[in-house]
């Protein structure tokens, strides 16, 4: 890295509302002074603007440690996240919150770690670790947490939970945001959750959701994942809410962020005919201040964090640079591999198609009756809540008192294997996936990251789960004749390979279950590993059973 150098271009000063030609000298990795000039004049002239920050992420879905992540995503001209370990620490706890921070500072990126809140998110599922109040106050004391991540459980927040209260008033005593996760609460629920002191929500899916919460001062965020997409319903908002908005992607799946960032985000608000200012106070201000990062905003004596765009239309991205280093240009990005050890967090036992059975006769009862109807989870494009059907056994194929799939139906099972403990298997059915042969697994399964998978016949499903628990975590997806799958060796979420391998690995392998297997999702691992997901209403499946988010307890 130069000492001092400088750099010329279109500059977009967020604050004085302006863009011209500027030359910024760039002294020790901060920004020196910045200087009007009648025109730029430089080789590559383009226009200079802060860096963008995914302001709520959990790197782990992404398939990469935190280093190859930062790979890609400085291609994208984010220099910065903020970022929720959560899923690692439900897999290994502060072993695992510990491995994020310093993967993470091996590399020239700004990631801002919170301290996960809900670990295990639920007590309805069996995770791997636990974090408690304790735990959650000494995190809050290291420089490198910046706040208390998403506090999922809402219906603690609202009955004064004493272990919940405790985590966030750690934060506050120390001076941290507190994020939120509230789906759906609106109203005075929504007023109470805000007023025990949660600042942001990332979880609104309809604009009149995110006016309620809006109107009480939380702070609202755009997010746009793989699965979950939220941008169209929300970004109307941004014209009159900018000032307490922000963009985040959440959960970004490798190929998805080869692909992209925030930069997509930035372009597509433009198309609005969102004011460009507003946008880059979104993606670039309100993170910064809300979290008290330490992300420079190209002002004098700032950390020299920018980028240099070829437009203010598509957000192409020519250079990133982070304090004050060019860590990105023309799509290149300068970030190297760092060494990578396995977190092994994983009970392999053999599974076999006879643990997939689901019997047709009920347990429990003093005398077996006949089930008439079953309940079907049925997933949506696109979201992250599911709908809850009942459907009459007639639509399923029965035999020797077992029910099976029906893909003419589209209902296929679905089941969560424990990974922690040998554990009888749990099971359902799941309409939506489309898959006309074969199984997918995975052992990224929120929260707590037991092995979920669907698929059309019970051979496939033990098959596909075999594959995962050989390689001690990973996806796979198996068809009559062939089997892919992507190995994920730190705890059973993410890879130790190049960023770029792990991205065309799983365009391989996400190739194979639309083309071959006939899925009709978008994003079928995605939308897969949030069928566990308990928190998000309304018919979801953990190692324990069927669980209704909306009673919050298990389905009967």
């Amino acid at each position: 890295m130069n000492d001092s150098f400088i750099i010329e271009g279109n500059l977009a000063d967020i604050w004085s509302g302006e863009i011209y030609p500027a030359v910024i000298q760039i002294t020790d990795g901060k920004i020196g002074s910045i200087e009007r000039i009648p025109a730029a004049t430089g080789k590559q002239i383009g226009f200079i603007l802060p860096g963008f920050i995914d302001s709520h992420v959990h790197i782990e879905s992404s398939m990469l440690v935190p280093s190859e992540f930062a790979k890609l995503a400085v291609t994208h001209g984010t220099v910065g996240t903020v970022s929720d370990p959560h899923e690692i620490a439900n897999v290994c706890g502060l072993e695992g919150v510990d491995f994020m921070i310093e993967n993470g500072k091996q590399v020239n990126f700004k990631f801002n770690f919170g301290a996960p809140s809900c670990v295990p998110a639920t007590i309805f599922e069996t995770a791997g670790a636990a974090l408690y109040s304790d735990d959650v106050k000494r995190l809050l004391q290291r420089k490198e947490i910046k706040y208390l991540s998403e506090m999922m459980n809402f219906p603690g927040v609202l009955n004064n939970d004493s272990e919940v209260i405790k985590k966030i008033k750690a934060a506050q005593d120390a001076g941290k945001p507190v994020d939120g996760h509230a789906p759906g609460l609106r109203g005075e629920q929504a007023k109470q959750y805000i007023d025990a002191g949660i600042s942001t929500d990332h979880e609104c899916f309809t604009a009149a959701e995110a006016l309620d919460k809006l109107q009480y001062g939380m702070k609202i965020l755009i997010r746009e994942g793989s699965a979950a997409k939220n941008f169209e319903a929300l970004a109307d908002l941004l014209h009159e809410h900018y000032g307490q908005m922000m963009f985040c992607s959440d959960d970004k799946h490798p190929d998805s962020l080869a692909e992209g960032h925030i930069n997509q985000l930035c372009a597509r608000a433009i198309a609005k005919g969102v004011d460009l200012f507003k946008v880059l106070q979104v993606a670039c201000v309100n993170p910064v201040e809300h979290y008290k990062l330490d992300i420079g905003l190209l002002r004098v004596g700032d950390p020299a964090d920018f980028i240099v765009v070829q437009d203010l239309v598509n957000f192409n991205i020519l250079q990133t640079y982070i304090n004050g280093e060019l860590v990105s240009e023309n799509g290149q990005s300068f970030i190297q591999s760092v060494p990578v050890k396995a977190i092994n967090h994983f009970n392999t036992v053999e599974i076999t198609k006879e643990h997939m059975l689901f019997s047709l006769l009920r347990s429990g009862h003093a005398e077996e009756e006949n089930i008439e109807q079953v309940y079907v989870i049925e997933a949506l494009e696109g979201q992250l809540i599911t709908n809850k059907l009942i459907l009459p056994l007639l639509d399923f194929n029965v035999e020797n008192q077992c029910i099976f799939s029906n893909t003419d139906k589209d209902l296929l099972k679905l089941v969560v294997v424990n990974r922690y403990e040998s554990a009888p298997i749990a099971k359902t059915f799941i309409r939506n996936f489309g898959l006309q042969q074969g199984a997918i697994a995975s052992s990224v399964a929120h929260d707590s990251h037991n092995i979920v998978a669907v698929g059309v016949d019970d051979e496939s499903l033990a098959r596909a789960i075999q594959l995962v628990m050989r390689e001690k975590g990973g996806i796979s997806a198996v068809s009559l004749d062939n089997e892919k799958v992507l190995p994920l060796p730190v705890a059973g979420l993410m890879s130790a390979s190049n960023g770029y391998t792990v991205a065309a690995d799983y365009t391989a392998i996400d190739k194979m279950v639309k083309h071959e297997l006939g899925s009709t999702l978008d994003a079928p691992f995605m939308t897969l590993s949030f069928m566990a997901l308990l928190v998000i209403p309304h018919l979801k499946l953990s190692d324990k059973g069927l669980f209704d988010g909306d009673s919050f307890s298990f389905v009967h």
